[in-house]
């Protein structure tokens, strides 16, 4: 296509700033690639390079064409993998990374069943509660809990995660049942790395002081702690599974249950996500939609 013509040698040398190494790129000449380029800058009327014996450098018109032209080429290569790739088994790396305690528990499981299915990948799994740098890390994915932060990373929705107070039969017993949350002033409240709890009263959220004689940063611990009977604890709904399916913890405060938080996957504004990304990102969707 003859609008085309030096439109690819010219990307290649505004990323290396070189005609030579853009050439060894291309797998042509490099007087190919300079004659390609002065074409294309004859037709568009403008110098889009400057060139010296010594150096290539893009002009104020070069560097905006190529802002412009670099989506496009990428979205046609991306495009070409698409295609020939089609009934291909997805292979190479992932990296992903998630919450420490529910990564253990949820997305570990799930990226063990997707290597399953698809062998011929290698995925790494970082579980961490420090926000990683995506882009500077090279980082595909990452799951992110509860309210995000501004950035200039893309989200989406996979599920929601809900807070319960719970506590043992035998606490309850010995202690009484909670009614409202205002009770709680009278009872153990085991407490994690935060020293209030949420709940929705009157159609408001609320964050309500609470004290015990545990605060612990791990979920598992203060789980334990509760079922042992040691006081009330408020966790997400992915600890508690298990114990409330064995009654060994009892909800309460239902009513005043805080709304659902998000679970999120983000991931760098690449504009097209790779086929075997966007496999993960739609494997982890459905199981987790499931699961919710």
């Amino acid at each position: 296509m003859q609008d085309w013509e030096g439109v690819g040698e010219f990307a290649a040398v505004a990323r290396t700033l070189s005609f030579t190494q853009a050439a060894a790129r291309l797998g042509i000449s490099t007087a190919q690639v300079s004659r390609r380029v002065s074409a294309l800058e004859a037709r568009l009327g403008v110098k889009l390079l400057h060139r010296t014996t010594r150096s290539v450098s893009l002009t104020e018109q070069g560097e905006i064409y190529h802002a412009h032209i670099r989506p496009v080429l990428d979205g046609l290569a991306e495009a070409e993998r698409a295609v020939t790739r089609i009934n291909a088994a997805p292979a190479g790396r992932l990296s992903l990374t998630a919450p420490v305690t529910f990564g253990e528990s949820t997305i570990g499981p799930l990226v063990n069943d997707f290597l399953t299915r698809h062998p011929a990948l290698e995925l790494t799994l970082t579980l961490t509660n420090q926000k990683i740098d995506l882009v500077a890390e090279g980082y595909d994915l990452a799951i992110r809990l509860g309210t995000l932060q501004d950035s200039s990373l893309i989200a989406t929705r996979l599920a929601a995660r809900t807070l319960h107070v719970c506590a043992s039969p035998a606490y309850l017993a010995s202690r009484g049942t909670p009614q409202q949350p205002g009770d709680l002033s009278h009872h153990n409240c085991l407490q994690g790395t935060l020293d209030h709890w949420r709940f929705r009263q009157n159609g408001r959220l609320r964050q309500l002081r609470v004290h015990g004689s545990l605060r612990c940063n791990s979920g598992w611990s203060l789980l334990d702690a509760a079922v042992k009977g040691v006081g009330l604890v408020q966790l997400p709904d992915y600890y508690l599974r298990t114990a409330l399916a064995e009654e060994t913890l009892v909800p309460v405060l239902e009513e005043f249950q805080p709304p659902e938080e998000g679970v999120w996957a983000v991931y760098p504004p690449n504009r097209h996500l790779s086929s075997k990304v966007r496999l993960l990102l739609d494997f982890l969707a459905e199981r987790l939609g499931r699961s919710g």
